[in-house]
Order: C-alpha cells, then structure tokens, then sequence
C-alpha cells in the first residue's frame, strides 16, 4: 500500500499506520564534493586552500522539513562545500569558495526560502552570550513596555532586548562575564516593575524534580549532598534521590515543548503584489512572528509564530492595520479542535457546568463559548478523547435540557469567497442602473434630435439638464459604490506604499472633479460652454468592477483541485458497537467528524471509507485513484490499510480508525497542496522587484503625459485639427493622462505566477503527483539528467530468494535460521526478503520467534554482522567479504557471475569466518520501465543507474531497460557526490529514488523526486512526490512543469508586453499618424480584461493531458502490501 507524508511542519501523532507515522529525526545529509559546480575537477586542490566558513542565525525554523529547505537552497548554490543546518539552535554553518559565491549571496538565498538569516561575524562573541526570559507584572501600556526595554538596554553587558506587553516577558541577550541575571531583574524593579526570573541560558542543563517524603533540613542537606557528589546525569540524580529514600519524578516543561505554530488568514482586498509584499512585511515586522507568507492568488496568509509572544487575534490586527480585511482560517491549535452547536437554555450558570464537565474529560485542552451563534469550541489530545464524549457530556449536563451536534459547515475560505463574489457582482449591478444613463445621456442621446434638445436646454447659465444629470447620476456610483478605491488607497498610503486602488482613485478623480469644476463654472458664467468627463469615470469604476468580479469567480476556480479532495470524505459513517468477542452488538449511522480513534466501522460495497485505519474483517476492493491516481482497485483483507475517501468496490468490510480528523492521509495531502501553493516559484521575483516601482512609475508618466500634452497644445506644438470639437487642449491632455494612468495594470503581473502554480500543483495531486512548491516546479521543467536508484526504482521493490548454493554440509533449516536471526534486525529490502523466505522453515509462519542476535551492526551499502547462538555471522556483498579477509574460492566467484548475468544479487553468508553460502535474490523490474527510458531519451534527458548493488547485476538491470551510464557498489555519500558531479558538468540533475539511503542525493539534486511507496525519510528530502509509484510519473512530473512554466511565460508576455504596449497608446504615441486616441472608460476595460485573461490563460491548465505517448503503454500501478 502506498505510505505517505505526514508534513512535518503540522502537528501529529505517531502511530502505527503504513500511511502518515511520524517522521524520524532527518539525517544529516553528507558534505558536497569539494568543487562547486562548473569548475573542474583538477583545480580543487587550488580552491581547497581558498575555502571560507560563515555561520548564519537563521530565524523562523520551526521543524526538520524547514532546516532540510535551508540546507537545500545553500547547497544548490555554486561553490558551496559543506552546508550544515541545526533546527535546534536555529543555526546554519557553509563551507564555501569566496571566488566564486559571497556571505551575502548565502544570506539571501536562505532568506528567499522564507526565513530571517543574520550573519555571526563573530562565533566567539556568539558563545558568550546567554539568552534569559523574565515575567514582569505591572505593566499596562505600550509606554511601560518601552520604559522597560529602555532600561535594560542601556545595561552595560546587554546586547539585546525584546518586551513584549501581551505576554508580560522580557527576552534579553546578555553577556554573562558582563552582568548576571540578578542584576536585570533589579533593573526592572528600579523601573518600578515586580520582575521574576522564568529561564535563563544556563536552563540548558537544568532540570526540575518533584520530590515527594518528608522534607526537614537534615534530608534536603543529605539530597543536596548526594547530588552534588554526581557528574550531572537526570536519570542518576532521579534514582540517586530515591536510594535517599525518596520518591522522584522528573517534571518537564510542557509549554516550550511546542513553541512555533502555524495560522493560516484568510486577507480580503488585496489586489497586486504591492498589497501582497505590504501584509507580508507587516506581519515579519510582529515580534514572536518566525516566518510569514503571503500568497496573492489564494489570498492567503501562512505565519509562524510563537504562541508565548504573540495571538492570532494580534496577527489579525496587523493586517487590519495595513488596510486588509483578515480572517482567521485556522491556527496549530486546531490540529485537535472542534466546534459544536449547543441547543439550550444559554447562562452563566449552564455554561460553567458545561465547561466544568467537559474539562474534567482527560485530554481536554480547552473550552471556548461565543455565545452569539451557541458555539462551543474544544481543543483536545486526539489518543484520549474525541466527539462523541463530548456530546454525551453535554447533553448528560443538569436536567439534560441541552442538545449538542457538530457546528454547521460554511465558515470557511469558500464561503468567505462566494461572499467577496457575491459583493462585487452587487456593486457591479448597481453601477451599471447609474452608469448605463450616464453614458446614454453622453454618448447616445446627443445624436437623437429630440432628445439632444432636452439635454441642452439650460438650467443655470451654461449649465445645462445632461450635465446635471450626469454629475447626479455618477456622484453615487464614485463616492458610494467605489468607495472601496479610496478606503484601500488611504490604508495603502498611509503605510509608504501604493497599490491599484490609488492609480484607479486618482485617475477616476481627476476626471470627476475636473468634471464638477467645468459644470460649476458653466452655472457661473453666461459665456463658458462645459464639457464633462462624468461618463469616465463612472464606466471606469463599472469595468473596474466587473473585471473584478470575473478576476475573482477565476481564480475560485485555480483552487477547485483542493475543494475535490477535500470533499471526498464521506458525510456519515456507520459506527459497529462490539462485544470482546469482536461480535457486533449495534449500528449506528454517525457524523463522519464525530470518528474517534480506534473506533470500528462498516463499510458497505460502494460506499466511501470513513477514515484512515486497517481493516479487522472482510475481504474487499478499493478503489484509491482519487487519492493515489492508481487506477486498478487494490484488493484488501484483514490487517491491510485503508486510506479515508477512497471506494469499496465489492464485499463488506470492517476497519479499525487510526488517523481521524487533519491527521488522516487525506487532510495532510491536502496541506501539502495548500502549502506547496503558498510558497512562491524564483520566477516570482520578478513581480515582486516591478511592484515596487510601477505604480509610483505610472502616476510619474501620467503626470508627464498630461503636462506635455498641455505644453504642446499652449505652445501650437500641434495642430488645433487634433483637437476634438467638444474639447479644449487641456481637456484633451487630460484624457491622455487619465488614460495612462488607468490602463497601467500590476494585478496581471502579480498574478501571472501564482496563479499558474497554483493551477499546476493541484492538477498534479489529481494525477498522484505532488509538487511542494513553486521551486520544485520551477527547477523540473529544466531537468536534463535523471539519476534512477535501482531497488525499488526501476525494480518492483519486492526482492524474492530465487535459489540458494551452500558450499559447507548444513541443513538448510538451521542455516536460514542463522541468517534469518541476523537479518531481521535490517530494514534494508533484501534483508527482508531472507527473512520472509526465512519463515518457509518455521513451524508458525505467522509470527516466528528468531534466536537473539548480539553485537548486531548494519554495515551501510555492504551488509550486516551479529553474533547468533555463538555464531559469528556475517551476511553481504563480495566487497563485505573482502573487507573482512574471508577468501572467496573460485566456484563461489562463477556462482556470482552467474547470478549478476540474470539481473540477480548475489548475497554472500558468512559463519564463523567461512563462506557457507550464497543466496540468488530477484528483483524483477517495474512493467513499462524500458518505455520509460526510451521516452526520455526522446525528450533529451539523459538516464543514469546509481546503486548499493554489485556492478553485474546493476549492468544487466541497466542493459535491460537501455541504460548506458551505471554507478554500482555506491554508498549514500557516493550517490550525493555523483549528483554534484553532474550538476558541476553543467547538468540540470533530478534524483528518483525510494530509500533512506537515498535521501542524500535527493536533497543534493535540483530536483528530487520520491517513490511514494518509499520511505517517510526520502518522501521528506524530495520535492515531488510519486504516489503511484509508476515510473511513468516522472515523465508526467517533468512534462507537466513544462506546460506550467509555458503558460507562466505566456502570461508575462502578456502582462508586460500589455502594459509595455497600452500605456505608449494610451499616452498618444500614436495619435500624431494615425488620429487613434484611447479613451480612458476603454482603457480603464482593458486594465481590467488584462488581469483576467492571464488567470484564465493560468486555468487552461486545469485541461492538462499526460503525454500521448504515454498513453500507449499499458503501465501497470506498484502497490506494496
């Protein structure tokens, strides 16, 4: 069955499920070879003398997965030796040639990954300093707060400090040879603050202990004694404590344990990467924000942040403050929360009975009530508690007058965006019943002979009826229903930056007011004839909107792939109630949401699992295409894992839950694609550096349009035949102005990436493909070399023993005894198919019982050796044997050749320092793998076999599906060097590969790619994931990211050359020869089809097809069991 990632940034439980159990610690990947890339290998030795080491504080890690993004993004530069990231003390040291990469270029390269990277220029400086943490009682303001950080930092021996007046903390750096922490909590108390010592740097080697007896001076002297007499180990001093005759329990510090989490906001309003780059900068700007990502397409905010420092509720705030509307969409609290709806007598009294009950539950974390809509919220530890306990405890509460059920869907991200499309199509509407009267009375009615004379009679002096009808009509449809330009203008500016909303306020003031000021002086004047621009800026507002509202139904549609997936889970879910015989006692139809761990349910032919789990009784198939991409149904019986959302075909089964909730395989998928669509491709930055200057550029041009319009016509610098009849020269630049300013458009150019990733990874996860980002997807569709693994690869995975050669009289029984006894402490595959052969000679198949292996060790990419019954063991390959003087005769040598012939791998045995045996083992390949290559010949991508396996049979393998280049014999640390190798030799180099010895090479490769069906280590280190574990997915990965970068390079064409060509014309460039003038209601609607034709030309996508060629090969899908 194929496993999946759980991402290791999200919160999660282990547990002994094949699909998301939890993440071992991440391996320290090997160094780099010593030359970077494009240099030759024959100058190292001259760049070896040059080499430098810089050490980075990096801010914002919270988890192995960020640290291995890090250290990826270092390694990918040239001229980088050894990259080293330590999570833990938020570290990043790099060996680097400073002729040919600098500190800074490493500096903003971990910084484009998304954290805040320092240089530590000096390590010894770094050492010395010690960081403590304070509890300050008293302060009520932000003048307290900053009274405080005053005083503690003119403290001689304090390098820095940080009070924060939410949490009542103060975090200072200090030197410890300089001051002590004694001495800044008496700074604080001179400020007039009670100050309290939380943690100090030393706390690294401190512990706290409960100590439970009789506590007088004569036995706390005895303790303290003892204690002191010790080296410093917790578990001596524990037991140390009850030999004294006391009982000792170490006492942990839960709330540091989880001191990062994750909130995702939802920000209405944005409209171009300025607003983007504007929310982003505010948020990092927060103290306690690690890490911050804003993502215009999706509209969304992702922050790290550190729950101590600072709330989500402060978070929401901010971007209120830059001008934004923010909702909280979720935050790492809801890892394990629900919201239930609670029908009843709502009081005080009521309330704190509920919430005394529900907190008396063990694993209930916390208890809100928002008493407007009866919602309950509950935080709880998913392994003790769950739901349905929840519900039963309320509805048992007083004289069970209450009624609880899960809270009603429709408070998220997809009723908030029907909302923004159902407001701007309202605004739209009512612009159009003022606009469509305005431009008849302008533009139709002054040519129909009756009406025009209605329009003309005089009112005021000059002042006629259309112009009072036209200012009229048009002063709603600018102050009232295009209120949010001003609204977003305002907030723009009065943060230093400017946005769309500003280019659109003025361009469409200018016309208005210029408008009102030539109607006014009509009135006022008997002689001057007034000519209005009411009819522009009403139409503009009106095309603005409605290009917005298609702008915002589009990009609805770039996230359709998520909403798919996330509505395969079933509604409801039949909960079986058995006895401890197993027999069923009742049924029950439930809420899907109210599954609790370990519960039983039935799952009748036809019907959708319910939750990830494994199945206790019945046989079945499953149809898992929606989540795997396989198409074949995968059969299922007892003790096999189910995934949630996938299909029983036929025959009834039940499963065990094991994962419910955001921890289940779907949900985590679903936070892969929703994290891989936050996170911004390179190209991006090209966007990002326009934003900065286009429209501070665009109202310069404006401005010079109009005034060298007006010059030129004061000065007779043209003809007075250009000028229009109704108009004057200053009119006529004034509509040259407005329309330069209203055509410019940075929402295209801001949307022309994201939206084009987005489109691409949720296509990618409808194939089975998932793609973690715009990096990844950025860096495939330039690949030109692929590096295979063998085992598992290009091969099925599942080695079988194909024959056995015993060179010493031994009864087979005893010798798989042997062996088995030894292997089965490996995880490595061919160890594990000695030991299922292995088993053929047991009397209980089922669960044999081995003979203990001791002075067990794992040889990596050679074998393993362990002493079983007074045996010494050694099991491997030739290079093993020889490595451990243990002669190989002349007939063991034939016997090998002529495994390695057959694409077999020869295992050698070794007993007591003799060659007892080889064994055949056979690990046929994947069906379709000789196609695969041929195709990528086809596509010019250059295929190489790097393996652990002997040169024989990685040659025969290689040879069979037309391989020319092998690497045989290779340990992990080899692979990454052959990778870097390639890479140096110009190559654009992608890893596929399944194991952990694997994982080097993938996170040395540009991009790294990871048989879904592999291991959780490797599915970590990769970028793409292969869910299937076809081979064929590669092509599809790398053939996809192509058609991705296409359609990105389209919509730059577009966006620039748009605005590269509009606001030329738009200026009047070439009016002069052609008497072709852009008016500004028909530039303000090209502005808005622009941005709107590049997410359309970004969802064309969603119609991806795999290549044709493929379609040809009956590839058949790899499910392992």
């Amino acid at each position: 069955m194929t496993k999946f990632l759980p991402l290791a940034c999200l919160r999660g439980t282990g547990s002994g499920d094949g699909y998301t159990a939890m993440l071992s610690p991440r391996p320290h990947y090997p160094s780099m070879p010593k030359y970077p890339k494009g240099v030759l290998v024959d100058v190292e030795s001259s760049m070896e003398r040059s080499e430098e080491m810089v050490l980075f504080s990096v801010i914002g890690m919270s988890c192995s997965a960020c640290a291995g993004s890090v250290e990826k993004a270092v390694k990918r530069l040239p001229g980088i030796k050894e990259a080293v990231v330590d999570v833990l003390n938020n570290r990043a040291q790099v060996m680097f040639y400073p002729s040919y990469v600098d500190e800074e270029t490493i500096r903003e390269t971990i910084e484009d990954v998304g954290f805040e990277a320092t240089q530590i220029t000096d390590e010894t400086n770094e050492k010395s300093t010690q960081i403590c943490r304070i509890l300050i009682k008293g302060m009520t303001c932000t003048t307290c707060s900053s009274t405080v950080e005053s005083a503690l930092r003119s403290v001689n021996g304090v390098l820095r400090s940080q009070v924060a007046l939410a949490t009542e903390e103060a975090e200072v750096h200090y030197d410890p040879r300089v001051v002590t922490p004694s001495q800044l909590l008496e700074t604080i108390d001179d400020t007039g603050f009670e100050a309290i010592l939380i943690s100090t740097g030393e706390d690294m080697s401190k512990i706290h202990l409960q100590i439970d007896g009789p506590w007088d001076d004569s036995s706390m002297n005895i303790i303290e004694k003892s204690l002191q007499a010790l080296p410093g180990v917790e578990e001596t001093i524990r037991e140390t404590i009850e030999d004294v005759g006391f009982e000792a329990t170490q006492i942990t510090d839960e709330t540091n344990e989880k001191s990062t989490q994750i909130c995702r906001i939802l920000i209405k309003g944005m409209t171009c990467t300025t607003c983007s780059s504007t929310v982003e900068s505010a948020l990092r700007s927060v103290n306690g924000v690690l890490r911050a990502q804003v993502a215009l397409a999706t509209e969304e905010a992702e922050v790290h942040y550190d729950p101590r420092v600072v709330t989500p509720s402060q978070l929401l705030e901010t971007i209120d403050d830059t001008g934004f509307e923010a909702i909280l969409i979720s935050t790492g609290e809801d890892m394990s929360k629900i919201h239930l709806q609670i029908d009843g007598p709502w009081d005080d009294s009521s309330m704190n009975i509920i919430e005394k009950s529900l907190q008396a539950l063990p694993g209930v974390v916390k208890v809100d009530f928002d008493t407007n809509i009866k919602k309950c919220s509950i935080s709880y530890k998913a392994d003790l508690t769950g739901p349905r306990s929840f519900i039963q405890v309320i509805e048992s509460t007083g004289s069970r007058l209450f009624k609880a059920k899960i809270f009603p869907k429709g408070d998220g991200r997809d009723s908030h965006r029907q909302q923004e499309i159902n407001q701007y199509k309202r605004s739209f509407m009512w612009s159009l019943v003022f606009t469509i009267p305005v431009f008849l009375t302008s533009m139709v009615f002054m040519y129909i002979p009756g009406l025009k004379h209605i329009l003309d009679t005089k009112i005021v002096n000059m002042m006629n009826i259309g112009h009072l009808i036209r200012w009229i009509l048009s002063t709603p449809v600018q102050f009232y229903i295009g209120r949010r330009f001003y609204i977003g203008s305002y907030k723009s500016l009065r943060h230093g930056s400017a946005n769309m909303d500003v280019l659109i306020a003025l361009g469409t003031n200018a016309a208005y007011f210029y408008s009102v000021y030539s109607v006014v002086r009509a009135a006022a004047s008997p002689h001057f004839e007034a000519t209005d621009f009411f009819e522009t800026s009403a139409m503009l507002i009106s095309f603005i909107l409605l290009g917005k509202y298609l702008e915002v139904m589009a990009k609805g549609k770039t996230s359709e792939a998520i909403a798919k997936l996330m509505d395969l889970t079933p509604d409801t879910a039949t909960l079986l109630t058995l006895d401890s015989q197993g027999n069923v006692l009742n049924e029950e139809e439930i809420d899907s949401r109210l599954i609790q761990r370990n519960d039983v349910i039935k799952i009748l032919p036809g019907a959708k699992v319910a939750s990830d789990g494994f199945v206790t009784w019945g046989q079945s198939h499953v149809n898992e295409s929606m989540i795997t991409g396989e198409a074949r149904p995968v059969g299922k019986r007892k003790g096999d894992p189910v995934i949630g959302g996938t299909v029983n075909e036929n025959g009834v089964l039940y499963i065990k839950a094991t994962r419910v909730g955001s921890e289940s395989a779907l949900s985590q998928i679903v936070q892969l694609v929703e994290s891989a669509q936050m996170a911004k491709a390179p190209v991006q930055k090209l966007a990002d550096r326009i934003s900065k200057f286009f429209v501070p550029l665009v109202i310069a041009l404006s401005f010079s349009t109009w005034l060298a319009w007006y010059i030129a016509g004061k000065f007779d610098g043209y003809p007075k035949s250009w000028i229009p009849s109704s108009m004057d020269s200053f009119q006529l630049a004034l509509q040259f102005g407005i329309s330069v300013m209203v055509i410019a458009c940075p929402c295209a150019l801001g949307l022309a990436t994201p939206t084009a990733v987005m489109v691409g990874t949720g296509v990618g996860a409808s194939q089975g493909i998932l793609i973690k980002g715009g990096q990844a997807l950025e860096s495939a569709h330039k690949v030109d070399c692929i590096v295979f693994d063998k085992t598992g690869t290009l091969t099925i995975g599942k080695p079988l023993v194909v024959n056995t050669r015993l060179f010493k009289n031994m009864v087979l029984k005893e010798f798989y005894e042997l062996i088995a006894a030894a292997e089965v402490n490996s995880e490595h595959p061919l160890a594990k198919a000695v030991v299922e052969y292995a088993k053929k000679f047991k009397d209980d198949e089922e669960n044999p019982v081995w003979a203990e292996a001791h002075n067990f060790e794992s040889i990596t990419g050679h074998g393993v050796q362990a002493v079983v019954n007074n045996k010494e063991i050694i099991v491997g390959n030739k290079s093993l044997m020889l490595k451990k003087n243990i002669g190989i005769s002349i007939d063991a040598e034939e016997i090998l050749k002529e495994i390695e012939d057959l694409a077999q791998t020869g295992i050698l045995v070794c007993i007591n320092g003799q060659l007892t045996g080889i064994l055949a083992i056979s690990d046929p390949l994947k069906p379709g793998a000789r196609e695969v290559i041929a195709i990528l010949k086809s596509m010019k991508v250059k295929s190489i076999v790097v393996t652990g396996d002997n040169w024989g049979t990685a040659n025969s393998i290689a040879k069979e599906v037309g391989i020319d280049d092998v690497i045989a014999e290779a340990k992990p640390e080899d692979k990454a060097e052959k990778v870097k190798e390639l890479q140096a030799s110009g190559l654009v180099v992608a890893m596929v590969g399944d194991g952990i010895n694997d994982s080097p090479a993938l996170v040395a490769a540009d991009v790294g790619m990871a048989i879904g069906a592999g291991t959780d280590i490797a599915i970590e280190a990769a970028d793409i994931v292969l869910m299937k574990s076809n081979l064929e997915d590669v092509i599809t990965a790398i053939d996809l990211s192509r058609k991705t970068f296409t359609r990105i390079r389209l919509n730059y064409i577009w966006a620039l050359g748009y605005n590269l060509l509009g606001i030329p014309i738009a200026a009047g460039v070439i009016f002069p020869f052609t008497g072709f003038r852009l008016p500004p209601w028909i530039a303000g609607a090209a502005m808005a089809a622009s941005s709107v034709s590049v997410v359309c030309c970004s969802l064309l996508l969603k119609y991806y097809k795999r290549p044709k060629i493929l379609e040809g090969l009956a590839l058949q899908g790899i499910t392992t069991v």
